[in-house]
């Protein structure tokens, strides 16, 4: 029973630091995902990673390429691929839209985080984003070094 009560009041965050690098947000949604139950118990563990993850759509359905789920230590010969494509779940009229509005030459669709909901399931927060040129990108590097120093004065301070 205690053990069942710590793995709940865990929190599994798993972010993309990257996308939002690479990438600026024009909209976000949550949607929920598709696993087996290896998968699952991985994602609790927080033994998963969004790297170098994207979304695209097939036959209408809205799917994640290349989002990393570590191997279930526990599991047996049921184990699950590590790097398999998976579903996402989304309201119709959701990825009616989605579907158009990445049609634009620039936008795609990028995970940003996966986490627990407070109901246990597996949730994927994705964004439509458009891609940063060079330069905004240094600009969002010099901002954050600004914050830095800013935060790093303030503690001085105290």
């Amino acid at each position: 029973m205690a053990k069942n009560k710590i793995a709940k009041n865990q929190q599994v965050n798993i972010k993309n630091k990257r996308a939002s690098f690479d990438y600026e947000f024009v909209d976000t949604f949550t949607a929920g995902i598709v696993l087996t139950g290896t998968e699952i118990k991985s994602i609790r563990a927080g033994k998963a990673s969004l790297v170098d993850t994207y979304c695209y759509f097939i036959n209408g359905e809205l799917w994640v390429k290349n989002m990393y789920v570590a191997q279930y230590l526990a599991g047996s010969y049921n184990n699950h691929l590590e790097r398999r494509e998976r579903k996402l779940l989304l309201n119709k009229k959701e990825i009616r839209n989605l579907q158009n509005e990445t049609k634009a030459p620039g936008f795609t669709i990028v995970p940003v985080r996966l986490f627990i909901n407070e109901n246990g399931l597996a949730k994927l927060d994705i964004a439509l984003a458009r891609g940063k040129k060079q330069y905004d990108k240094r600009q969002t590097l010099k901002e954050k070094e600004d914050r830095r120093e800013i935060d790093r004065a303030k503690k001085v301070r105290l």
